[in-house]
């Protein structure tokens, strides 16, 4: 087995696991497991990221999952930033990439590990503890979002911010989609997931068209990467609801250390 197709199934298969996690590995595995440099790297992750994202996102609109109102304004808000993450990157030395895309490593690492230890539940009806913290709520009796100014406006940060990272590391946002849907709504796992793999998908895709309008060219390994990544996302999503989530959860924060600091030994 190459290493491309080794990299792009652990890839996506963790990417199938986490919901969305497993995309700010893609990025690593080509520096790190094939030696490609960040700008060479960074066009084929977006590729592979954004097509396992979007057969996450198609099995989660086939089961009425996706709040895709919500994708759509996040992923037009992103649209809109990754330009801008983009032209900061390539005026970047390949060491402060690097450097900065350690630190994210790390901070999602942290994040997961403190994650089970803190998990609360919130209370599900109105008086109830956390009940007033969620900046967007569903509403009872047609099981929508309530699009209040607050609401939009949260989303529309978040989907700014995700914009951001994907063109500046060429990572497809997950890892800050997630966690955010979970502390900001009271949307269910199982949409959050679905809804937060469309908007990795749109989001990619129009980081993916920026870079190919610029020249960017995909080489033979980075073909066969993209589609392992498509394979190991389908496996994932079928084994996903059969692994506890907090030892994928502290499993994952593990893996992200390691990454991390071969990314800096590498400097």
């Amino acid at each position: 087995m190459s290493l491309e197709i080794f990299f792009g199934i652990m890839v996506g298969l963790i990417l199938g696991l986490t919901g969305a996690g497993g995309g700010i590995l893609a990025v690593p595995a080509l520096v790190i497991g094939l030696g490609w440099s960040m700008t060479q790297a960074a066009p084929v992750a977006l590729m592979a990221v954004g097509a396992a994202a979007a057969l996450g996102a198609i099995d989660g609109l086939r089961k009425g999952l996706v709040r895709y109102r919500a994708a759509t304004l996040m992923a037009v808000l992103g649209a809109g930033f990754t330009p801008v993450g983009l032209y900061v990157a390539h005026r970047l030395p390949e060491s402060g990439l690097s450097a900065l895309f350690s630190l994210v490593l790390i901070a999602v690492a942290v994040r997961m590990a403190r994650q089970p230890r803190s998990l609360q539940p919130l209370a599900q009806a109105p008086g109830g503890q956390g009940w007033e913290q969620k900046n967007c709520m569903l509403d009872e009796t047609t099981g929508r979002l309530k699009w209040t100014l607050k609401c939009s406006a949260t989303l529309a940060l978040v989907g700014s911010f995700c914009g951001l990272l994907t063109g500046l590391l060429g990572v497809g946002g997950g890892f800050l989609l997630v966690p955010a849907f979970k502390q900001l709504t009271d949307i269910r796992a199982h949409a959050v997931v679905a809804t937060s793999l469309m908007v990795i998908a749109l989001i990619s895709l129009t980081a993916i068209i920026g870079a190919l309008y610029s020249g960017v060219r995909i080489p033979a390994e980075g073909v066969i990467f993209i589609l392992a990544c498509m394979g190991g996302m389908l496996v994932g999503r079928m084994v996903a609801p059969k692994v506890s989530a907090q030892v994928l959860q502290l499993g994952f924060a593990v893996l992200c250390v390691l990454v991390a600091g071969a990314l800096l030994y590498k400097i």
